[in-house]
């Protein structure tokens, strides 16, 4: 009888769930422990599965990761989309939700935040994570743009873009380094997303 059960436990590991269970299993343990103290034997023992069943999927432990990362990147931009909707295009309010959520993220998120900004960009595999952060960077210069009352990003909207994610991103690390503690931050986060936000775009204040 116990025969049976184990059999029919092993059975259920197909494919998909095996892929889906060894990701779930890496992301929780780059949240507990950060991606530098990532191990996959750990990762397999939390998915209950053998340490040679990763490599049916993936080819390293570099691919885990980086499959971890990817699945970040595109919560994170999924998350910014459906924080813009309340909002009337051309606003700084869009802006600001932008902001928001981004930093919202890594504090949710900082294990996988981290994980997600530590690939090289020299092979095929960390470009594909390259773009998936254009993608979202798009996002916000076309908030940009529109602020401005342009339907096409340009050179200008670019780089007032760059500004605003340089402060927010450098405001996401402060936080989930614990930088920001005994009553270092100047102002509360929305009062310091609205200064920046209308200082890079005062013309949409």
């Amino acid at each position: 009888m116990i025969k049976d059960k184990n059999s029919q436990k092993r059975a259920s590991y197909h494919h998909g769930d095996l892929r889906s269970q060894l990701i779930d299993a890496t992301r929780q343990l780059v949240e507990e422990k950060g991606p530098d103290n990532f191990s996959v034997s750990e990762a397999c023992r939390r998915a209950g599965v053998s340490t040679a069943a990763p490599y049916k999927h993936f080819k390293d432990k570099t691919a885990m990761l980086r499959e971890v990362a990817a699945a970040g990147m595109t919560r994170q931009s999924e998350q910014m989309l459906t924080e813009l909707a309340p909002h009337p295009e051309g606003t700084l309010a869009r802006i600001i939700a932008l902001g928001r959520v981004y930093i919202r993220f890594a504090i949710t998120e900082p294990g996988v935040f981290r994980l997600m900004f530590t690939w090289s960009g020299e092979t095929e595999e960390d470009e594909t994570l390259y773009a998936l952060g254009d993608q979202k960077f798009s996002v916000v210069q076309l908030e940009v743009a529109k602020c401005l009352g342009r339907s096409e990003i340009t050179d200008e909207d670019r780089q007032r873009a760059f500004m605003l994610w340089s402060f927010v991103h450098g405001l996401s690390f402060l936080s989930i380094d614990g930088k920001l503690s005994d009553g270092k931050m100047p102002a509360d986060l929305e009062t310091l997303l609205a200064d920046i936000a209308q200082r890079v775009v005062p013309e949409a204040a």
